[in-house]
């Protein structure tokens, strides 16, 4: 039973990502608008350069606000790839940030143990 609602839950997935490859066409370009404004931007040393770069970014950037329908393709291409790891028995592990330790004191107790050794 379970590997039916897989099934089905894969299937429903599917059909929304395909139905949504224009909008999500669209956030693959705007991305890479925001990419060259952003890379060109940085590595331009006129004016002039600057202010045309910055606006292919912002242009970038519009029309990525315009495909918010790509973020619901995202979001199935996602349970998809969740599906397919529940299919095959695999753990699914979300990345998670870990806080480092930011007390000065600590690190100086480390790094003069490694120093006495």
């Amino acid at each position: 039973m379970r590997k039916f609602f897989l099934l089905i839950g894969g299937f429903i997935a599917g059909c929304v990502a395909l139905s949504l490859t224009g909008p999500l066409a669209g956030l693959l370009f705007s991305g890479l608008f925001v990419a060259l404004g952003m890379h060109f931007y940085t590595s331009s040393k006129s004016t002039f350069g600057k202010i045309l770069w910055f606006t292919v970014g912002l242009i970038g950037v519009l029309s990525a606000v315009s495909n918010i329908p790509a973020m619901v393709g995202l979001a199935a291409i996602a349970v998809i790839y969740v599906i397919y790891k529940k299919w095959n028995g695999e753990d699914v592990k979300i990345p998670t940030i870990e806080a480092k330790e930011e007390d000065p004191f600590t690190n100086f107790e480390k790094e003069w143990s490694n120093l006495t050794k």
